[in-house]
């Protein structure tokens, strides 16, 4: 959880504080300043951001990055360079700060990058406020399984029971990938139930108080509890094939493995490269 300004000068020493004063005022200069730096040029609060963790600390550094981020009020080419020349540490920071900065659904690119990798860290941030908010449905319900499918908690998911509710073709996808769980002698998530009782609520005014939404529990596809197999220890398997994300991007469904693999970034304007740390 990304913690505010006092919650970290609370937290932090004497010299961070000192360093976090100086890094949070080139940035509130830059966003005061009408003159953009040039395509070979980046502004100084971007180089505080990628050294955010040796000077406050590892554990502090993805608030302390997305406080500059906000400060900045970074614009489309600033967090692109940042994602795509960042470290995982700094790619996740942008990630679990889109939703604070003015940029409509023009970041989703990276959004979609993310989910596209192994790295089960940038998967998490990615199915923040952020893609609740922008993520048509199609791509959401993908991201949601992709959650399941390497082992994201499904707490991860912002606004699950909003987007979730009497969802019936999300039902349909959970029923299958139950069943090919079991096919293939894995284990279906736990949390997939969680989703489930999301999806087989109604929403208000959709349909009379009582009475089960039409395709969540009246269709052969449906998932009920019955048709759910229970958890079970089974030997791992090979992920299944990558499923069509809407925008024609694919969605891997892959295993998680330790660092994340970046396939194919996102389209983005040049921009001056952005130094990195290690996450």
């Amino acid at each position: 959880m990304l913690k505010s300004r006092e919650e970290l000068d609370a937290e932090l020493g004497g010299a961070a504080r000192a360093w976090l004063d100086e890094a949070l005022a080139e940035a509130a200069h830059d966003a005061a300043t009408p003159d953009a730096p040039g395509p070979y040029t980046s502004p100084p609060w971007e180089l505080r951001y990628a050294a955010a963790g040796r000077h406050c600390g590892r554990e502090h550094a993805d608030s302390v990055r997305s406080l500059l981020l906000v400060e900045a009020r970074a614009t489309l080419p600033s967090v692109t360079r940042l994602y795509e020349q960042g470290a995982a540490a700094e790619r996740r920071a942008v990630l679990l700060t889109l939703h604070r900065l003015d940029l409509g659904d023009t970041a989703l690119p990276l959004v979609e990058d993310a989910l596209r990798a192994n790295d089960t860290r940038l998967v998490a941030a990615a199915v923040g406020p952020y893609a609740a908010d922008h993520l048509d449905p199609h791509a959401w319900r993908h991201a949601v399984l992709k959650c399941l499918f390497t082992e994201v908690p499904i707490t991860a998911v912002a606004r699950l029971g909003e987007r979730a509710t009497g969802d019936a073709e999300l039902a349909r996808m959970l029923g299958d990938f139950a069943a090919e769980r079991t096919a293939a002698g894995r284990a279906v998530p736990e949390d997939l139930r969680t989703v489930l009782g999301h999806v087989r609520r109604i929403r208000t005014g959709s349909t009379t108080p009582g009475t089960a939404l039409r395709g969540v529990a009246d269709t052969p596809e449906s998932l009920r509890d019955e048709d759910v197999p229970a958890p079970r220890d089974a030997p791992h398997q090979a992920p299944g094939p990558v499923r069509p994300s809407s925008t024609g991007h694919a969605l891997s469904l892959t295993a998680p493995a330790g660092e994340g693999a970046h396939q194919g970034p996102p389209t983005a304007a040049p921009a001056a490269p952005a130094p990195t740390e290690e996450s």
